[in-house]
């Protein structure tokens, strides 16, 4: 007979106990096994031991702050990780996307929302981490903007030769615009092609991204070389005036 497949494993890091397991509970009625781990230090020890395809973390925790947790774990993770975050955190909220996060939340909010983000990240297509590469044969070829190379299939980033150091929803975002060079994409659109069509929030979370993603290219606000801001419309990638 078949063997099942194992169920997706999520960990819940909040010290707000019933909000967790409340969360926990909404996982679990959704076939996830969920872990919950309510401060900062031991949600480190528990994401090592676990493995999870995903965390939800929120940023406000007592001792190691969710940044921090965050920070350390894309050192030995891919995972998706979806924050939680106050409104009045916004610095933490851009500070956390950029260590990264893949999306945030704001609190209040229901877990119906949480459930619908998680999904979506979800059905995002990742090369699981030491999948063997495609024959070269088959590869698709790598896009080469100037001294910017982009090479798809194997998520990874040059310029000038260089290696940049993106995360993943960085790259999702700058393989996105790279796949139709020279044409202004709407943050709805590239929320499509990232997050996907249902996905519904603040189209902030793409402006920040980018501006993380513009920083790692050396581009600036006078000198946009690679993604360039199309006023009343959204981003562009592309070389030139």
């Amino acid at each position: 007979m078949p063997v099942a497949p194992s169920p997706q494993r999520v960990v819940v890091v909040d010290d707000e106990i019933p909000l967790a397991r409340l969360l926990g509970g909404y996982f679990e009625r959704e076939g996830f096994e969920a872990h919950l781990v309510h401060d900062g230090a031991a949600a480190v020890e528990v994401l090592r031991e676990l493995d999870p395809d995903v965390v939800v973390l929120d940023l406000g925790l007592p001792g190691l702050g969710g940044i921090e947790v965050c920070r350390t774990l894309r050192t030995f993770s891919d995972c998706y990780v979806l924050m939680l975050t106050a409104r009045a955190e916004e610095i933490d909220t851009v500070v956390g996307l950029s260590v990264g996060a893949d999306d945030y939340v704001t609190k209040p909010f229901r877990p119906r929302e949480i459930m619908a983000r998680v999904q979506a990240m979800m059905r995002r297509p990742r090369r699981p981490t030491g999948a063997p590469r495609p024959a070269e044969a088959a590869r698709t070829p790598a896009i080469e903007i100037g001294a910017l190379r982009i090479d798809v299939e194997a998520r990874e980033v040059g310029l000038d030769g260089e290696p940049v150091p993106l995360t993943r929803t960085e790259f999702d975002v700058l393989a996105a615009l790279a796949s139709r060079p020279g044409t202004a994409l709407s943050r709805q659109a590239l929320i499509g092609a990232v997050w996907g069509q249902d996905w519904y929030g603040d189209e902030h979370l793409v402006d920040v991204h980018v501006l993380h993603v513009r920083q790692k290219l050396g581009d600036t606000a006078t000198e946009q070389r690679f993604v360039r801001t199309v006023r009343g419309v959204g981003y562009r990638i592309g070389t030139g005036a």
